[in-house]
């Protein structure tokens, strides 16, 4: 079943995404952290954390870089600082030199 959600998500990456404006807040991807959060926490905690991060990608909020977390959790990562590169880094996180 996870394989089949994670296909599902790669077909939309390759075919339905490409024909819609940019509009994701976070890096990565909210398709993106979806695979992850499958791949990492399995079928019910990866659909549970990739749909939380989707209901977080709106215009009400910042954005960033939320990579998935090490442990389960609903919310945002509360340091993503440790994922991240350089660049990226200073980016989303000017106050980081």
């Amino acid at each position: 079943m996870r394989k089949l959600l994670i296909f599902l998500v790669r077909f939309y990456q390759r075919i339905i995404s490409p024909a819609l404006p940019q509009s994701c807040r976070y890096y990565p991807t909210c398709s993106t952290y979806m695979i992850d959060a499958l791949t990492k926490f399995g079928l019910i905690k990866g659909l549970i954390m990739g749909t939380c991060r989707i209901l977080r990608c709106n215009p009400f909020v910042r954005g960033g870089v939320d990579p998935v977390a090490d442990k389960f959790t609903i919310f945002r990562n509360p340091h993503p600082e440790k994922y991240e590169d350089e660049i990226i880094a200073k980016k989303f996180h000017p106050s980081i030199k």
